[in-house]
């Protein structure tokens, strides 16, 4: 059984999106880290990678960013469909 240091809101994370990580700061200096695909996959644990902190991370997995980049809800909103051009 893992012993926290805290339980945050994911909407308290700042989120990397070139990286796919969620960062939050951690009391050592340094910063708790997660990826988008250890919440996709049910992990609920930020370490830090500098001492032995853990938080819980509270979120809801239906409202993550999608994993995959091709996927059309990505699409900013009014966005201008593709059009092939023969």
């Amino acid at each position: 059984m893992s012993v926290f240091h805290d339980e945050v809101e994911i909407e308290d994370f700042e989120y990397d999106a070139e990286s796919r990580i969620y960062i939050y700061p951690c009391p050592c200096g340094d910063k708790f880290q997660i990826t988008l695909e250890e919440l996709h996959d049910g992990e609920d644990v930020a370490r830090c990678p500098s001492c032995s902190l853990l938080v819980k991370v509270i979120f809801n997995p239906d409202n993550l960013p999608p994993l995959d980049d091709s996927d059309a809800s990505t699409a900013p909103p009014n966005a201008p469909a593709p059009v092939a051009v023969h």
